[in-house]
């Protein structure tokens, strides 16, 4: 099957394909998928479907295989799921987390980047630097003026109203 003849049979069969297998899914969205996906298969295969004699056949089994291998897929997924259990409840977030999380966003991005990348990532400067491309010098800037920044954002305002 040449170029032009696979365009014009997928033309002439995707919407009655698309139907049939919407028929036998129940789902039209699942049928959309699984017919383009079996026709993707058939265009490195054209060849071999002239030869067969019956393209839209193979392209509606392929694509009837895909559904079904979906399914399994689901099913061995929710089985999974029901031998080990719900995952267990993480707690959101704590005032102080979002709090920071604020300031955080209010740095400038680079800032905000090396930051992230010294106190949670754990990297040195000379780490910094090899992954930013920024020079250690800037890192260190990055650093200290974010530092400044985070600590006024940051600060308590019950402690301010202690007397001195």
């Amino acid at each position: 099957m040449t170029v032009e003849e696979f365009e014009e049979f997928y033309a002439h069969t995707v919407a009655r394909l698309t139907g049939q297998l919407y028929v036998m899914l129940g789902d039209l969205h699942e049928a959309q998928d699984v017919v383009q996906e079996a026709f993707v298969r058939g265009w490195s295969r054209r060849r071999q479907l002239d030869r067969a004699g019956q393209p839209e056949a193979w392209i509606r089994t392929v694509a009837w295989r895909l559904a079904v291998s979906r399914w399994r897929f689901r099913r061995r997924s929710a089985e999974a799921w029901r031998r080990s259990g719900a995952p267990p409840d993480v707690e959101g977030p704590g005032p102080e987390q979002v709090a920071l999380v604020e300031a955080l966003r209010a740095l400038p991005p680079q800032q905000r980047r090396t930051l992230t990348l010294h106190y949670l990532c754990d990297l040195t400067v000379d780490q910094i630097t090899g992954e930013t491309g920024l020079s250690a010098s800037t890192v260190k800037t990055h650093l200290v003026r974010g530092r400044a920044a985070l600590a006024h954002r940051l600060q308590d305002p019950r402690r301010e109203e202690a007397p001195r």
